[in-house]
């Protein structure tokens, strides 16, 4: 069996609709060859649809689909090079671990010795050399996924889908397997389309991700350009934590703008947004906290102090409303009523367009 290598995948101007309902709206996105994009976002978005597009289990109802260059819009999922990893993997319980990941070259025809050897070849590249007898109900979550992942790949697709494949996993373990993921993705040159809701997983294995909001694409782009620069606010709130707070742009010069911040005036990139109303997005642990008799910072006063172990959450009342302040290293506890100035890491501070 000849090995098709990775594939590119781009969407052109896709929708999808269920009668009057829009679940996806002229969406245009691509997948460069051996990358793994993220589709990421709320219930509801678009992401899951989007991916069974990928995949042929759904029919676009407008715009083109293409893997590697190939019109593949109204192809079958069975004549697409394409596996899936399924949110509940989708085993046999009833067949082997080895059974099930023969199965894919079992139903092509190509003969049990030759299905025998590609499952065994993958159950040990995913770690599971010695449960080839074992049944599903024998395997833990961790286990099973592993099972998934190996019958998606014994015919080594050009593009490999995952719906939700860590949503069954305790944390640990998800931490363990999102890892695994990302090594056998850069290991094998894979082309993956990842389907998850959970931003710290999308961020820990992407190469760029696609958030989705209301059916739209709401930004693209490699995980720290959207967690450091979020288009709006939706993607500020929805990727991590995020202090949003109303400002005033006063001027913009050379792509440089002037921001009134309750009594401070600080300069941030414009990014494309000229002189009137807008916000600024501040990350949690880019506020630093310096003593009150720091004239340049913004005063505040420490209204809540928690600790959890390797950092310290801290809310603190100022003239722009209460800001939450992650503050890693010092262990020391801030007392409730404790002045304080806050200043920006040079990281984390981003102007957005106002609501």
């Amino acid at each position: 069996m000849t090995k098709a290598g990775p594939a590119s995948v781009e969407f052109r101007n896709v929708s999808m609709r269920y009668g009057s309902v829009t679940a996806v709206d002229n969406v245009s996105f691509a997948i460069e060859a051996g990358k793994l994009v993220t589709l990421l976002g709320p219930s509801g978005c678009g992401k899951t649809t989007t991916l069974r597009m990928i995949a042929g289990l759904e029919i676009a109802s407008e715009g083109q689909i293409l893997i590697a260059g190939r019109d593949v819009t109204r192809l079958s999922a069975a004549d697409r090079d394409v596996s899936m990893v399924f949110q509940s993997y989708a085993l046999f319980p009833h067949m082997s671990v080895l059974e099930n990941a023969a199965y894919g070259p079992t139903v092509k025809g190509l003969g049990k010795e030759v299905a025998r050897d590609m499952a065994m070849a993958k159950l040990a590249l995913v770690g599971l050399k010695g449960f080839e007898s074992r049944y599903p109900s024998e395997l833990s979550g961790g286990q099973q996924q592993r099972v998934a992942v190996a019958r998606a790949l014994v015919l080594e697709p050009q593009v490999l889908l995952f719906d939700e494949p860590l949503s069954n996993l305790d944390a640990k373990l998800r931490r363990r397997v999102r890892e695994e993921i990302r090594e056998l993705q850069q290991d094998l040159n894979l082309t993956v389309a990842y389907v998850t809701h959970d931003q710290e997983e999308a961020l820990a294995v992407s190469d760029r991700i696609i958030v989705m909001s209301n059916a739209r694409i709401a930004q693209e782009g490699a995980p720290r350009e959207l967690y450091e620069q979020p288009a709006n606010a939706f993607v500020a709130d929805f990727i991590g934590d995020a202090n949003l707070i109303d400002v005033a742009v006063t001027r913009v010069t050379d792509g440089s703008a002037d921001v009134a911040l309750g009594p401070l005036t600080v300069s941030l990139p414009a990014r494309g947004l000229s002189a009137g109303p807008a916000r600024i997005a501040i990350r949690p642990e880019s506020l630093l906290i310096g003593p009150s008799s720091d004239a340049s910072g913004l005063p505040g006063t420490v209204r809540k102090c928690a600790y959890l172990g390797n950092h310290l959450d801290i809310m603190v009342t100022t003239a722009v409303g209460e800001l939450f302040v992650i503050q890693y290293g010092s262990r020391e506890m801030l007392p409730e009523g404790c002045p304080i100035s806050l200043s920006f890491a040079g990281s984390g501070v981003t102007l957005i367009p106002p609501v």
